[in-house]
């Protein structure tokens, strides 16, 4: 059987993982943002593949999957792992829409969807997040993996105050929220009801009185209760300050709360009220429409660069509504790991997978940056660990390896992503401080396959074009004598900051 590891990163796809090390009923929370572009015209997402535009018409973009082998393995797996229901259903989906980025989309998450479901405690919850482009079927899907009695909530978060593309030409309201769909895997789920702090409006409007001496604000409440027929069940009945009512407390409590100063009686003959303070109430219960949390500005610290990174606020919420401190919690799209990093503050075991290598490197130092005590204990598992594992990264996927290979030396990508940067012939950058406030850069060129004194001879042209200091050119094979002697050619780089000189290209 299977053991789970948590405090884990997972590099490679989560389908995978999620079969091989993650066992039954084993996670507490699952939080998955799935990837899905929902910025591209609705029209072309559901044009069908091969008919009209061509397939180059349809920008590709990382994080949209679309019709192909994969998409049609993944069909094919929901009959076999997923039932009756779901298979059913994708195929009902795919004779209406057509073999299109939605349809296949679907496909991709169900067989994901079922491996959650398995992986849930009975106790667990799963909270999926979307945006309008797919939720409708991401809901339905989900009806027929976890069961339509399972839907506790479609939460709705608003992630803008404004939006106005009316100058672009759109002919629609702007798009402001994202859902976040939460089903349980059972009626006995964890769940530890959230309060909201009571507006000004609403506390002027409910706590009016204002207690002399304390200044605490209160409000009156009803002490009385209804009798009801059957005397089991009816509420206490006696009197009470000259009045005679059923009552929602014993007599014993009525004069506890009354010798405590809690219990009011205006005047003579009137019902006395019981006292309820506002600094004692926990706020109002919160609701599944939350325009609290605002979305990350632009110079928000946690920032990172991450387009779809979510605030650590709503990640918190999440995780303290369905989960308890020491439960694990699992994101198995987890980006720039803002729900690990939820999960960590709080107290919570955490597994996080991801498909690139780049995400899987920030998650990383950010964890380390925000938790010292992590330091070099966050166990990475499917990175490359020796030569050979290197090579199989770059025969599979030379970007993964440029963005591995530039983390082992402390580079930073160029541009982020496969299409910025990399026709310049820089595929990242260590950047450094000559003197207080002079800013520089190290320019470093990947190569995962075979090299010669031409490349160099290129990573010499992009110092001189860019003006930096010094070049690293970073190889799977060994160096050439005429690479080296290349290099030596380029000089050095005299550092007035080290105090020394060192080769400019190396």
């Amino acid at each position: 059987m299977t053991k789970l590891q948590t405090n884990t990163l997972y590099y490679g796809d989560n389908l995978e993982v999620l079969r091989d090390h993650i066992p039954d009923d084993s996670v507490d929370l699952i939080y998955l943002d799935p990837p899905f572009n929902s910025n591209r015209s609705y029209n072309v997402l559901f044009k069908e593949a091969g008919k009209g535009e061509s397939p180059a018409q349809i920008e590709a973009f990382e994080d949209t999957w679309h019709p192909g082998e994969s998409a049609n393995r993944a069909f094919e797996e929901v009959a076999i792992h997923g039932g009756d229901d779901t298979a059913r259903l994708l195929t009902a989906m795919v004779d209406a829409l057509g073999h299109n980025d939605v349809t296949a989309y679907l496909s991709m998450m169900a067989v994901r969807l079922i491996e959650m479901h398995r992986v849930l405690k009975s106790t667990g919850s799963i909270f999926l997040h979307c945006d309008p482009t797919a939720s409708h079927y991401l809901k339905v899907l989900m009806d027929s993996i976890f069961g339509p009695a399972n839907f506790v909530n479609e939460i709705i978060w608003k992630r803008q105050t404004a939006h106005n593309d009316i100058g672009q030409g759109a002919k629609h309201l702007g798009r402001l929220h994202d859902s976040i769909l939460l089903y349980c895997k059972s009626g006995d789920h964890t769940w530890n009801q959230q309060y909201q702090v009571y507006d000004e409006d609403y506390a002027d409007k409910f706590y009016r009185h204002v207690e002399p001496g304390s200044g605490r604000r209160y409000q009156l409440s009803d002490t009385t209760a209804p009798g009801g027929a059957d005397p089991a069940k009816r509420n206490p009945h006696y009197e009470f300050l000259g009045v005679t009512r059923y009552w929602r407390f014993s007599e014993s409590r009525m004069k506890e709360l009354y010798a405590e100063g809690r219990i009011v009686q205006t005047k003579p003959g009137t019902v006395p009220r019981q006292k309820r303070y506002l600094d004692e109430m926990p706020g109002v219960s919160l609701q599944s429409v939350w325009t609290d949390i605002l979305p990350l500005q632009a110079q928000a610290r946690e920032r990172l660069g991450y387009p779809t990174q979510k605030p650590l606020d709503l990640l918190e919420r999440i995780v303290k509504l369905g989960s308890n401190p020491g439960d694990v919690v699992l994101d198995p799209f987890c980006g720039c790991g803002t729900a690990l990093h939820a999960a960590q503050k709080l107290g919570r075991k955490w597994i996080g997978i991801d498909i690139t290598n780049l995400a899987i490197n920030l998650i990383r130092r950010r964890m380390e940056d925000a938790f010292p005590e992590l330091k070099d204990k966050i166990v990475v598992i499917g990175e490359p660990v020796d030569l050979p594992g290197a090579q199989e990264l770059a025969d599979r996927d030379k970007y993964q390896f440029q963005w591995w290979a530039l983390d082992r030396i402390g580079a930073s990508p160029a541009g982020g992503d496969k299409k910025k940067g990399m026709d310049r012939g820089i595929d990242g950058v260590i950047p450094f401080m000559e003197g207080s406030m002079d800013r520089r850069r190290v320019i470093v060129s990947v190569k995962g396959g075979a090299v010669t004194s031409g490349h160099v001879r290129d990573l010499k042209g992009v110092l001189e074009r860019e003006g930096a200091p010094i070049g690293v050119l970073l190889t799977m094979k060994p160096p050439t004598r005429e690479m080296k002697t290349e290099a030596a050619s380029a000089g050095t780089y005299a550092s007035e900051t080290w105090g020394r000189s060192y080769p400019r290209l190396q």
